[in-house]
């Protein structure tokens, strides 16, 4: 393509270009990357291009209400063809037919023109992926794609990427990089994109596509309460609005309606809570015993932190550290400006955004490394420097848990390990450096005990009416040219 062409240039050729196309948010998505996701399958769909959406690692039930929510593939291995080469050196071909040999099964026949032709006469081989274009979304590196990544790497070198993310830590991996690190969000990244290619669609932002583009505006900036909320950010979550987004349809689904066992998960997260005082932070920690009491599951902690931020009143940052996928998983959030968690996420091979940012520690259990991580901040915040970051994987492949085990089994492991810890502690306790004093905050978790006694394994839905987001004002939708202020350069 001409050099001179703008990104979104650029952009536009490769989707007027394409007939398939395969869309892939990070692994593990949350509302920004599914949301975003979901919209530009939408969109490119009007434009009559063959799309595919393709997810790695878990997928979060709760953004179920989401339009074509069940189009999404889960499955790693990508669609590829299969070539019969035919040497025709002793024999040429004449004619090759299909037949239905038996149920189920289809004969390929090929008939020779002259002389006769064998299996030696035959290869068998893989063809190129059926995909003209990959558009990564929300992913600030490919690694961060996951299995799908990992088991189909050559695709990323034979067919062109537009790489388009909001984190600062964007590796530029596209042929074409449209990365806005001023954005809220991906989503709204989507909505100028959307528009430039839709020029010609009549009504390109409908409903279901600002339903989508609004889920992922709404869900990374807190519900409009986090500090990366800008006057844009506001602008183009009321265009969305305006254009029909089902924004209450977003707010009973996401932040007032939690199943019971995602409320047995928060109580028992509110009831570790833990506070150091003198570094101005909490945490809290949810290990397999936890999901396995609460009866729930591991995607269901994603609303953990955010209460965490509301209850631990007075600290700079929260962090939740969870069991899952054979490791760690660690959430950090900020409430102070002046505090990048994103650095202290890098401690441990992660990033992410100065206010929100997340790492995984791969084959470790808290009952290890719980506090190591926590002495690790510590050291940090007293201006210490380590001497390397701790061992983290950016994604972590998902692995089975033995759904037969018994809940006591797994509390007895993890009392085991504590014990474990608490004894090595004791053996160190002499050249050990003073630690800050830290308490436990003495927060009382949701009352739940009555619907968990009544029938602890209905899956009914509690309506939350305390928490209540940002309601947007009416107001008229912002001109339709949405720009780009800050877009990376094309690779």
């Amino acid at each position: 393509m001409p050099g001179e062409m703008t990104p979104k240039q650029q952009w536009s050729e490769l989707v007027k270009n394409a007939k398939t196309v395969l869309i892939l948010p990070h692994a593990n998505p949350d509302g920004d990357a599914l949301g975003s996701a979901l919209a530009m399958k939408i969109g490119l769909e009007k434009l009559g291009k063959e799309v595919t959406l393709a997810v790695s690692g878990q997928l979060s039930q709760s953004f179920n209400f989401l339009p074509h929510f069940a189009t999404i593939t889960t499955d790693a291995s990508l669609q590829k063809d299969l070539l019969i080469v035919v040497d025709e050196s002793q024999a040429r071909v004449a004619n090759v037919s299909l037949k239905r040999a038996a149920e189920n099964k289809l004969m390929i026949v090929i008939t020779p023109k002259d002389g006769l032709l064998t299996e030696t006469n035959l290869h068998i081989e893989e063809g190129s992926f059926n995909v003209d274009l990959i558009i990564a979304i929300d992913c600030a590196d490919p690694e961060r794609l996951g299995d799908i990544y990992e088991e189909n790497s050559s695709l990323f070198y034979e067919v062109p990427v537009v790489n388009i993310d909001h984190h600062p830590g964007n590796t530029n991996f596209g042929k074409v990089n449209i990365v806005d690190l001023t954005a809220s969000s991906t989503a709204e990244i989507l909505v100028s994109l959307l528009e430039t290619i839709g020029k010609e669609t009549p009504d390109m932002l409908d409903p279901d596509i600002a339903t989508c583009l609004l889920t992922g505006i709404t869900t990374d900036t807190g519900s409009f309460q986090n500090n990366n909320t800008t006057p844009k950010s506001l602008t183009v979550a009321a265009q969305l609005v305006a254009a029909g987004g089902r924004q209450q349809e977003i707010i009973k689904n996401l932040f007032k309606t939690r199943t019971l066992s995602t409320l047995r998960l928060w109580g028992r997260a509110l009831s570790y809570i833990k506070e150091d005082q003198p570094h101005k932070f909490a945490w809290s920690i949810l290990n397999k015993a936890d999901f396995v009491a609460a009866q729930a599951k591991p995607e269901e902690a994603s609303g953990v932190i955010d209460e965490l931020l509301k209850t631990a009143s007075g600290m700079d940052f929260v962090l939740l550290m969870t069991e899952r996928d054979g490791g760690i998983h660690g959430s950090f959030r900020s409430t102070n400006p002046t505090v990048d968690v994103s650095a202290l996420a890098a401690l441990f091979g992660g990033g992410g955004h100065p206010q929100a940012a997340a790492f995984q520690m791969a084959n470790a259990t808290l009952a290890q490394k719980e506090m190591e991580i926590i002495h690790r901040l510590q050291a940090h915040l007293n201006g210490e420097k380590p001497a390397s970051p701790l061992p983290s994987e950016p994604e972590l492949a998902p692995q089975t848990e033995d759904e037969d085990m018994e809940d006591e089994e797994y509390e007895e492991d993890f009392e085991e390990d504590e014990e474990d810890n608490e004894a090595d502690d004791i053996d160190d306790t002499d050249s050990a450096e003073p630690e800050p004093e830290v308490t436990e905050a003495k927060i009382t978790p949701p009352e739940v005990a009555k619907s968990e006694a009544s029938n602890p394994d209905t899956e009914t839905k509690t309506e939350q009416p305390n928490d209540e987001p940002l309601i947007l004002p009416d107001v008229s939708p912002a001109p339709k040219k949405q720009g780009d202020k800050s877009i990376g350069p094309a690779a």
